[in-house]
C-alpha cells in the first residue's frame, strides 16, 4: 500500500506565539543570517585571494566557512519566511528534505573539526614532515571523505523516515525540522529510527569525537615542552580557538539530541536549537578566524588594497 504520509502537513510551534514578537524576532534573525553569510564569505574570499593563507590549515578553515553558510541557510531562511508570513505549515516532504541537508551539513562539520584536529596535530607535533603529510591531494581527499560519510549517514536517516506514518497535522516544537522532534510526532513505531541514532552516535559520532579530542592530549604535551614562549603562545592560541568551536558545537548538539525527558523541556530545547542551528555558524568565524593573527593581517592587507586601488601614489605601499 502506498505511503500516504507524504501528503500530511506539519506545523511549527515557532519560537514564540506572541504576535508582537514576530517582527523583532524576524529582524534579529535576519541580522544574524546576514552577519553569518558576510563573516564566512569574507573568510573564503581572503583565503582564495591571499597567497599567505593558501595552506592546508586555511583550506580546511575555508571549507568550514562554506559548511557554515550552508548550515545556516538550511534553517534560517525558512524561519524568516515563517516570521514574515505567519505561515507555520510545512509539507512532510519539505521537512524530510530539510532534515537531509541539516544532518548532512552537521555531520560534515563535526567530521571536518576532527580533520582540523589532525591537521593541528601534524603541524605542532611533526612540523618537519607537515608538508609531506598534509599535501594538497591529501587535504582534498580528506574533505571528500568527510562529505561521503555525511551523505551516507544522512541518506540512511531519510530512508527510514520515509517508512514512517504521520496520521494528522502534527506540531513540531521548534522553528525547523529536527530529527528527534519529527520522530516524536510520528504515529508509527520509531524504535528502529531511535536505535539508528544511538548506533550512529556511538560508532560514527564516537569515532569522530575520539579523533577530534585524542590528538589534543599529544598536542598539549608537545606545547608544554616547547622552549620558546612565543611558539607556545601561538600554538595554544590556534588550539584554543579550535577547541572553543568544538565544545560549542558538541555541547549544544548533544544536549538537544540526547538529554532525558525531551518532551518536557520544549522551551529549553528551543534555546539550544537556536544556538546550534543559528548562532554557531555566526560564532565560528568570530572565535576561530578573527582571533587568528594571520587572518587579521590578511584582512588589513585586503582593506589597504581596496582603499589604495585607485590611488597610484600609495598603491606600491599597499602591496
Amino acid at each position: 500500500m502506498a505511503n500516504t504520509s507524504i501528503y500530511k502537513s506539519l506545523v511549527f510551534s515557532g519560537l514564540s506565539d506572541l504576535p508582537s514578537l514576530q517582527l523583532p524576532l524576524f529582524l534579529v534573525f535576519l541580522l544574524v543570517y546576514l552577519m553569518t553569510l558576510t563573516g564566512n564569505l569574507l573568510i573564503v574570499l581572503l583565503i582564495c585571494t591571499d597567497s599567505h593563507l593558501q595552506t592546508p590549515m586555511y583550506f580546511f578553515l575555508g571549507t568550514l566557512a562554506c559548511l557554515d553558510m550552508g548550515y545556516s541557510s538550511v534553517t534560517i531562511p525558512r524561519m524568516l519566511f515563517d516570521f514574515h508570513t505567519q505561515n507555520m505549515f510545512l509539507s512532510l516532504q519539505a521537512c524530510i528534505t530539510q532534515i537531509f541537508f541539516f544532518v548532512l551539513l552537521a555531520m560534515s562539520e563535526i567530521s571536518l573539526l576532527a580533520v582540523m584536529s589532525y591537521d593541528r596535530y601534524v603541524a605542532i607535533c611533526h612540523p618537519l614532515h607537515y608538508t609531506q603529510i598534509m599535501h594538497w591531494k591529501a587535504c582534498v581527499l580528506l574533505v571528500l571523505g568527510v562529505l561521503m560519510i555525511s551523505v551516507v549517514c544522512s541518506l540512511v536517516h531519510v530512508l527510514l523516515l520515509l517508512k514512517l506514518t504521520f496520521c494528522t497535522i502534527n506540531t513540531l516544537q521548534g522553528f525547523f525540522c529536527d530529527l528527534p522532534q519529527l520522530l516524536l510526532v510520528s504515529c508509527s513505531d520509531t524504535f528502529i529510527n531511535v536505535l539508528l541514532i544511538l548506533i550512529l552516535a556511538l560508532l560514527v559520532g564516537g569515532g569522530i569525537f575520539t579523533l577530534t579530542f585524542c590528538p589534543y592530549i599529544i598536542i598539549l604535551n608537545t606545547i608544554m615542552k616547547m622552549q620558546s614562549k612565543a611558539m607556545r603562545s601561538k600554538a595554544f592560541s590556534t588550539c584554543s580557538s579550535h577547541l572553543t568551536v568544538v565544545f560549542i558545537f558538541y555541547g549544544t548538539g548533544l544536549f538537544s539530541y540526547f538529554h532525558p525527558n525531551a518532551k518536557n523541556h520544549s522551551a529549553v530545547d528551543k534555546v539550544a536549537s537556536v544556538f546550534y542551528a543559528a548562532l554557531t555558524p555566526l560564532v565560528n568565524p568570530l572565535v576561530y578566524s578573527f582571533r587568528n593573527t594571520e587572518m587579521k593581517i590578511s584582512f588589513k592587507r585586503a582593506l589597504c588594497r581596496l582603499m589604495c586601488w585607485n590611488n597610484e601614489d600609495t598603491k606600491i605601499q599597499c602591496l
